[in-house]
């Protein structure tokens, strides 16, 4: 069976930083993208970043140059660097990739973890 593991999500005051990190474990033969979106409460849920397996990224509009993710495609985890916070940037952030298993090419979510961005 095949998950997604969050973690590195917390309080934070504005202007700070926080990493967050997914790692996937299972049968898996293959990740295509990995990504980080997230869901303020009464919104939608939204694209943060993602990156394909040969390296390249997409951000959302106007988190480039705050936000930066990375992968390690050895150990099948994707981080996501936070930095400037605002209080904007408070919800859940989720994880997601695109993964090979045995019965083919799924999408897959991880569990949430919480980002608050409060004084």
């Amino acid at each position: 069976q095949v998950q997604l593991v969050e973690s590195g999500g917390g309080l934070v005051q504005p202007g700070g930083s926080l990493r967050l990190s997914c790692a996937a474990s299972g049968i898996i033969f293959a990740i295509n993208d990995m990504g980080w979106y997230r869901q303020a409460p009464g919104k939608q849920r939204e694209l943060v970043a993602v990156i394909l397996s040969g390296g390249s990224t997409k951000y959302g509009d106007s988190l480039k140059g705050r936000f930066t993710i990375s992968r390690d495609n050895a150990k099948r985890t994707v981080s996501l660097h936070m930095n400037s916070l605002e209080p904007e940037d408070t919800a859940v952030y989720y994880c997601n990739a695109e993964i090979l298993t045995g019965p083919g090419m799924h999408d897959y979510w991880g569990q949430g973890t919480q980002v608050t961005v409060s004084s």
